[in-house]
């Protein structure tokens, strides 16, 4: 038996965490299918409160995903109320707002959107809603019986989903805001009432050409979100 060394274990994943960024342009040739299936295998690994696994998954690709990429997009652009199982953070205040914003004109500071061209930035964001091109979308439930403990697995979820395709080379973005649409998502995949969509996770290979997959976040010090004590 070959000895792993756990530094060397250490560094692959330290990489995987540092050089993971939200995908926003991608190539349209579809994964393989082994390849979606090594994601979700390593993904189903996950943590869970008791080991409750909250996590329902739609995997949704080709026609079916199109179609409702074409229904969510059209709701989005409506102007419809927000339809959403989870309610969303009703508005950002303090740091939390200062990271939002410095997020977002990272993104569109790349894309050559001026800060205060409002149409520019709002045809950037509404991008969510056609999945930014992806060939696939994993969509993410939990059991509303499991309450705030499910929500809180599935995070973790897709945080695994994340690292596990970043692995394999597939691009990913984590997508809040088509939670939002819950109503179409619930129509078009038949999503049962006690299932509560958390969010969606776009994939597929990332067309590393396109300006927008150079956008890089940043993130905190230490010193500002941790504290010792003993």
């Amino acid at each position: 038996m070959i000895e792993r060394n756990p530094v060397d274990d250490a560094q692959v994943l330290e990489r995987l965490i540092s050089e993971r960024y939200s995908c926003r342009a991608y190539l349209q040739d579809r994964l393989p299918q082994p390849v979606i299936d090594r994601i979700l295998a390593a993904a189903q690994r996950t943590v869970s409160d008791c080991n409750t696994q909250p996590w329902r998954m739609y995997v949704i690709s080709g026609e079916p995903l199109q179609a409702l990429r074409e229904a969510v997009y059209a709701r989005a652009m409506s102007g419809a109320p927000v339809s959403a199982d989870i309610p969303p953070i009703p508005a950002y205040t303090g740091v939390f707002q200062e990271r939002r914003r410095t997020c977002g004109w990272t993104l569109y500071n790349t894309l050559g959107i001026q800060k205060g061209d409002r149409e520019r930035s709002a045809r950037q964001a509404m991008e969510n809603f056609r999945f930014f091109g992806a060939p696939h979308l994993a969509l993410i439930t939990s059991d509303a019986s499991l309450g705030p403990r499910g929500l809180l697995d599935c995070g973790g979820y897709v945080t695994a989903f994340l690292l596990a395709a970043q692995a394999l080379g597939v691009g990913a973005v984590a997508q809040a805001s088509i939670a939002q649409r819950a109503d179409v998502l619930r129509e078009h995949l038949a999503i049962p009432g006690e299932h509560h969509i958390a969010c969606g996770v776009a994939f597929g290979w990332p067309d590393r050409e396109h300006l927008v997959n150079s956008v890089r976040t940043i993130r905190a010090p230490l010193d500002e979100v941790v504290q010792f004590v003993g």
